[in-house]
């Protein structure tokens, strides 16, 4: 018997979070969600770093091996994302959540950390595979907490075991499962799961044929309900190759990245109606000052201008030393970016005033924008800040790190399974 994967990944900000802090992969071999923690430059970083590390596994592996190299490639992630928050402190406690499914043969692997959760839908029927990681689940564990009071909790989303800054060596759930055809498994955050119950969600993957449409009816499903979270799933069918009826969908062939690991991680959300139209409002109208035609204010008396005048020139004064300090304290700032081929380290921060530019480059380095994955790529056109020199050089040795492993994994910008992130990418504690 010769199985495959049939599948679709989906993503959207929702209608509440100012970015996306999700990311998904999905491929012949491997599917992962992760949901990104740590403010508002924090998640979408970590859960992006694990998605980049654990994509390499896209390929065919022995299915005696599949367990472990799944648990190495998730450890592996987990350094990285403490390297990354010990070199730029802004980043200081970010994390993610990962939930993955590696398959050989006939076989899977998951693993699972925190609260996004596996589904499969077998025998006519659907179970959640994976226990969430929360502080609630360990009352519910107790018998201290009913599922009922659970859905109400105020603390229902804190987690108690996670990958990143808050945990050094973390605790993963893993385990072998066989593979049948006919299953459908989902993979999602808890803004999908958080907001749609496990009955809707069960008749929407009985009553949707096609994986994508599946996929976009529980979106919509989790935005309807509030889209407090960002939103995130992947739906996948196992399928037998020696016995797919005829006219059945082919296999899917393509990786597909969503999220804030995409090129597309900036896009809107895809509700529509009046709660897409309020999730648009940034801001509220500025409010109009007040006015009422019996009011008058009396004319003030003439004043001498020479206290005018030595105000002005105070001020003048105090605004000349504060833009020195403000120059002598960009000179000690510098940041890790790009020329378009190369990576190059600046001195100085990322920003002009009109014709005034705050920085400039003092090394072109041999790193290869070509030689980083798409992840990494993105977020160095993006800039990295670093508060020294010295913190500058351990973020190039990085990037000079995983160019040189990149190329000898071949998931550079000319080859790998990260590459079909443009096809049909997204964003990124969640």
């Amino acid at each position: 018997m010769t199985y495959a994967l049939r599948y679709a990944a989906r993503s959207d900000i929702g209608l509440v979070r100012s970015n996306n802090q999700d990311s998904a992969y999905a491929g012949s071999h491997l599917l992962v969600v992760a949901d990104g923690m740590g403010g508002h430059s924090g998640g979408d970083v970590a859960s992006s770093l694990a998605i980049a590390h654990l994509a390499r596994l896209d390929s065919e592996t022995p299915a005696s091996d599949i367990v472990a190299s799944l648990e190495s490639s998730i450890l592996d992630a987990n350094q990285a994302i403490l390297r990354r928050a010990r070199e730029e402190p802004l980043l200081a406690g970010l994390g993610t959540t990962v939930t993955a499914l590696l398959r050989a043969e006939g076989k899977f692997a998951l693993a699972h950390i925190g609260d996004s959760r596996a589904y499969l839908r077998r025998d006519g029927r659907t179970t959640q595979v994976t226990k969430d990681h929360t502080f609630v689940q360990r009352l519910m564990d107790e018998g201290r907490l009913t599922p009922e009071e659970a859905e109400r909790h105020p603390q229902r989303s804190v987690l108690m075991r996670v990958l990143g800054d808050v945990d050094a060596e973390p605790e993963l759930d893993l385990s072998l499962r066989p593979a049948r055809p006919g299953d459908r498994w989902l993979l999602c955050s808890d803004g999908l799961s958080g907001l749609v119950s496990l009955s809707t969600i069960d008749s929407v993957l009985a009553d949707t044929e096609d994986v994508g449409d599946c996929a976009d009816a529980l979106v919509q499903l989790a935005l309807k309900g509030g889209g407090s979270d960002n939103i995130t799933c992947i739906v996948a069918d196992v399928v037998d190759l020696d016995h797919l009826p005829r006219g059945a969908q082919p296999p899917s062939s393509s990786p597909e990245i969503v999220g804030a690991a995409a090129r597309t991680r900036n896009q809107p959300t895809s509700a529509t109606g009046p709660a897409a139209k309020a999730a648009a409002l940034t801001r509220p109208e500025p409010t109009v000052p007040y006015e009422d035609d019996d009011f008058r204010e009396e004319e003030p008396p003439r004043r001498s201008l020479w206290p005018a005048i030595v105000a002005i020139g105070l001020v003048l004064t105090l605004l000349a030393g504060g833009l020195w300090a403000g120059y002598a304290w960009i000179q000690t700032q510098y940041y890790v970016g790009e020329d378009g081929t190369n990576v190059v380290l600046y001195q100085g921060v990322p920003q002009d005033i009109g014709p005034v530019d705050l920085s400039q480059p003092v090394e072109t380095t041999r790193v290869r924008l070509a030689d980083l994955s798409p992840v990494t790529r993105g977020q160095v056109e993006a800039t990295i800040a670093a508060g020294s020199r010295e913190d500058a050089d351990l973020i190039v040795d990085r990037l000079a790190e995983e160019a040189a492993a990149g190329r000898a994994a071949g998931l550079g910008a000319t080859g790998g399974a990260s590459d079909a992130g443009g096809a049909s990418d997204a964003g990124g504690a969640g």
